[in-house]
C-alpha cells in the first residue's frame, strides 16, 4: 500500500512541477514578448495557480495508482516493445487519443455551460479575465476530475505506447498552456491557413472566454463545426 501511494504523491508532484515550468516558461515568453501584457493580473494569477495546483493533485492521484497498477500488476493497455502491434498503430493511436479527448472536452464542456453547472463549477475557470498562461488548470475540482480523469481511464481501454501516450500528455500540457496565454503566439500565416481552420489555437479559445457560448473544442475545431458553434477567431 505505501508504494501505491508513494506512486500516487510522485506523480502529483511530477504534474505539479510540470505544470508550474510549462506555465512559468510561456509566462516568462509573454513578459518578453508582450511587455506588461500581465499587468494588473497579479491576484487573478496568484488564484489560477492555486486553483492549477489543487487540480495537479486530482490529476496525479489517479495517474500515479494506474502507473503503479501498470508496472506491478500490469494493468491498462499500455505497452512498451514497439513491436508488440504494428508499428503503424503508434501514430493511429495518438490520433484516436486526441480525438477521442477532444470530443469528450467538448461535450463535457458545453454541458458545463449550462447555467447551474456553471454558477457551481465552471466560473471558476472563467474568473480568468482575460486568462493567462497561469490558466491552464485553473478548474473547480469536480471540472478538474471530468476534464483530467478522461485519459488514465482510455488507456485501459484503448492500446498505447508508453512514448505515445508522453506524446499525448506533452500535446495537452503545451496547448491548454498556449490557448490560454490570452494573445496568439502562432504567426497569422498558420492560424488563418487550412490547419488553422481545423486546429485550437489562443486565437479560437480567445473567443469562447469573450462570448462563452461558442469555441468549445480542446484540440481541434471539428465539433465546433459540426454542431455550429464555432464563432470564429479574436484578435488576442
Amino acid at each position: 500500500m505505501n508504494a501505491i501511494w508513494f506512486s500516487a504523491v510522485s506523480m502529483t508532484v511530477i504534474v505539479a512541477l510540470r505544470y508550474l515550468a510549462v506555465s512559468g516558461i510561456f509566462a516568462w515568453i509573454t513578459s518578453y514578448m508582450r511587455p506588461g501584457y500581465y499587468v494588473g493580473l497579479g491576484q487573478q494569477m496568484r488564484s489560477e495557480i492555486i486553483w492549477s495546483l489543487a487540480s495537479a493533485g486530482i490529476y496525479g492521484v489517479p495517474a500515479g495508482i494506474i502507473m503503479w497498477g501498470w508496472q506491478q500488476r500490469g494493468w491498462t493497455r499500455i505497452y512498451t516493445d514497439p513491436n508488440a502491434l504494428p508499428l503503424w498503430w503508434m501514430p493511429v493511436s495518438l490520433l484516436v487519443y486526441l480525438a477521442l479527448h477532444d470530443t469528450w472536452f467538448y461535450w463535457t464542456h458545453r454541458w458545463m455551460h449550462r447555467p447551474r453547472v456553471f454558477k457551481a463549477v465552471h466560473a471558476v475557470h472563467h474568473a480568468s479575465r482575460p486568462p493567462t498562461a497561469w490558466a491552464a488548470m485553473n478548474f473547480h475540482p469536480f471540472e478538474a476530475a471530468v476534464v483530467g480523469l478522461f485519459i488514465p481511464a482510455l488507456v485501459f481501454v484503448v492500446p498505447i505506447h508508453a512514448g505515445v501516450l508522453t506524446v499525448v500528455l506533452l500535446i495537452m500540457t503545451v496547448m491548454g498552456v498556449t490557448n490560454h496565454m490570452g494573445w496568439e503566439l502562432f504567426p497569422k500565416a498558420l492560424v488563418h491557413s487550412t490547419v488553422g481552420d481545423w486546429v485550437i489555437t489562443a486565437s479560437h479559445h480567445h473567443r469562447h472566454h469573450e462570448l462563452y457560448r461558442c469555441n468549445f473544442g480542446l484540440y481541434f475545431r471539428f465539433w465546433d463545426h459540426v454542431c455550429g458553434t464555432d464563432k470564429g477567431l479574436s484578435e488576442p
